[in-house]
């Protein structure tokens, strides 16, 4: 009997540049392809440099979509370019997406929020509690209160959220977003870092939005 072909979900690349040679390549942490695999979920890596986004958006037949961390916006044009593309057409397309630190920021400009720097260490390679406010999530985890990891100094103050981005995470420390939802489209942006430690509401979250769609009907 055939199996069931796993869900391909689109991971977008952080750039880097190659010591000792005179290049930029892009790159993604190991981590990222264990924890789909893991939630039986095909990655399908998209590079920044591509002339013709749409056709390879379109060809790969994605049914999901992350935007990866890394890079400050800003700083390298090409990987803000394709992102930017990635998510009007994963929004147009109506599938799943999902931002992860930077992602969620990009997320939060698409739709005319901003960001703020924070002077402050207390999201430098630092785990710390977030409290759930939204009940759909906090059912989905089965708390109103996570730890996560946190590897970020920009944040999203609660005047800075986009159209339509509804907060379900703040971080108890400094009252900043730490995850919020689209209400209209499936869009999910969370501020931690999922593949670079794995508790298990972060893989329940996942397998929720790339493998079932009662997810979206419960919070929409």
């Amino acid at each position: 009997m055939k199996s069931m072909q796993k869900p391909k979900i689109g991971i977008s690349l952080r750039v880097v540049d190659a010591p000792n040679y005179d290049e930029k390549r892009d790159a993604l942490s190991h981590d990222w392809p264990t924890l789909l695999e893991n939630l039986g979920l095909n990655p399908i890596y998209i590079p920044n440099t591509l002339k013709h986004v749409d056709e390879f958006f379109s060809e790969m037949s994605l049914n999901g979509l992350i935007l990866s961390g890394g890079d400050d916006i800003g700083e390298n044009l090409d990987r803000d370019e394709t992102e930017n593309l990635l998510l009007k057409l994963a929004i147009e397309k109506q599938i799943p997406i999902f931002g992860v630190c930077r992602g969620m920021q990009l997320i939060n400009n698409y739709f005319g929020g901003n960001i703020s720097v924070s002077n402050s260490n207390d999201h430098i390679s630092k785990n710390h509690d977030v409290d759930i406010t939204n009940q759909n999530f906090s059912s989905l985890f089965n708390t109103n209160k996570i730890t996560v990891n946190s590897y970020h100094r920009n944040t999203i103050q609660m005047n800075q959220i986009g159209n339509d981005l509804n907060p379900f995470a703040i971080s108890k420390s400094d009252k900043t977003i730490e995850g919020f939802f689209h209400t209209r489209f499936p869009i999910i942006g969370v501020m931690w870092h999922p593949e670079r430690s794995k508790p298990f509401n972060d893989s329940i979250m996942l397998a929720k939005i790339f493998r079932s769609k009662i997810f979206w009907t419960e919070n929409h």
